[in-house]
């Protein structure tokens, strides 16, 4: 009986033996906690994601914590820093916590959809986290534009800003052309710097300015400029859609192309002008005005063309009437014909000259003269 009682109580004292040093060696399960506010991240394909993680030690010794990210495939990225190194060995103070970057690249080319993958330290103590990847990835190259379509005329440079995004992983030198017809320049500008071709790196972005300039004699109507960029590896193209309104252009001349007439002082004369519409629009009410010199007046049969159509023309009669004092010589007389759009000059030379009826009266006076002379010399030469 009392070995019995006795193997009882060396039991009872071997098993209280153990349990403190059990305590003692085995640490809580919440003895390191791993935190960051933001579990569950949606970002479309290629874009990085940072993390900013706390090790928190919470026991009353210090933690030395193997750290590793598990639960991602061979297509994503991780780095993992702390202090602005890399590490996958940490050692925190009792009662402190330290700060550790991750950061987790999302490939390009993946399938919508959640992934799952966790940050472990010292294979017990786990943080689960999720990236919901928001579309379908691709691996190629985007070009685009928020404005393709633009309106002027021929006379307007039409400057487009386009957006090329590489969507690949490698750095990507494109190579930037148009196709337009003879007569059109296109050119292409990154940072206001004109270029042929531009380098991207991997899923980044430029923007590229597109100037687009007519040729003058273009017609008008809408026309299709496709612009593509592109490498050995991968292309994209866009369609730029320019509205040409038309070009408004007109000449102001005679038939014969002849500026000069002349003008008896006082009289008036009829000259025949042509208006020529030369470009590509219809031009409206086209007004005729003249500057001319003191006590002159022009006026104009019509005085107003309500149209002309493009390689069209019309007639318009200037009747230019001189000052009856004018003295002999040349004047000058500016016409112009002027719409809202554009206008057109000619300088007309016009020569005075004395009226006829001074030239008879000159001649009646010599004769009266010579005729006093003659009856004079009959009546009193003998004398």
């Amino acid at each position: 009986m009392t070995n019995r009682k006795n193997c009882v109580n060396l039991l009872l004292i071997v098993v209280l033996g153990l349990l403190p040093l059990g305590s003692v060696s085995a640490l809580p399960a919440d003895s390191v906690t791993l935190y960051t506010p933001y579990t569950n991240i949606s970002v479309p394909p290629g874009q990085a994601i940072n993390y900013s993680i706390d090790a928190i030690n919470n026991s009353k010794r210090i933690q030395h914590l193997n750290i590793a990210v598990e639960g991602l495939s061979r297509s994503w990225t991780s780095d993992l820093k702390s202090g602005g190194w890399d590490i996958s060995q940490l050692s925190i103070l009792p009662g402190q916590k330290e700060e550790l970057a991750l950061s987790i690249g999302v490939p390009l080319k993946i399938n919508k959809g959640k992934y799952h993958f966790r940050v472990v330290a010292n294979g017990q103590y786990t943080l689960p986290l999720v990236v919901t990847v928001s579309k379908q990835g691709t691996y190629k190259t985007e070009f685009s534009t928020t404005q393709p379509n633009m309106e002027g005329t021929s006379k307007t440079t039409f400057t487009y800003s386009a957006t090329l995004q590489n969507m690949t992983a490698d750095t990507e030198l494109y190579a930037l052309q148009a196709q337009v017809d003879p007569g059109w320049t296109v050119d292409f500008k990154v940072n206001y710097k004109q270029v042929s071709s531009v380098s991207v790196d991997p899923n980044q972005s430029q923007t590229v300015l597109i100037d687009v300039n007519p040729p003058e004699d273009v017609a008008a109507g809408t026309y299709t400029i496709p612009v593509t960029a592109q490498t050995s590896t991968t292309s994209a193209s866009i369609n730029l859609y320019v509205v040409i309104t038309g070009s408004y252009k007109m000449a102001l001349t005679t038939p014969t192309g002849l500026l000069s007439t002349n003008i008896t002082a006082g009289g008036a004369r009829r000259v025949q002008l042509v208006v020529q519409n030369t470009g590509s629009s219809q031009l409206q009410n086209v007004k005729l005005s003249a500057a001319s010199p003191s006590k002159w007046d022009v006026t104009f049969d019509p005085k107003q063309i309500d149209q002309i159509l493009p390689n069209g023309s019309a007639i318009v009669y200037a009747t230019i009437k001189a000052d009856k004092k004018a003295i002999p010589g040349d004047y000058q007389v500016d016409m112009t014909a002027t719409t809202s759009q554009t206008s057109s000059s000619l300088t007309m030379r016009v020569t005075a000259e004395t009226s006829m009826l001074w030239g008879w009266i000159g001649v009646l006076i010599i004769i009266i003269a010579l005729g006093s002379v003659y009856f004079l010399f009959r009546k009193y030469g003998r004398r």
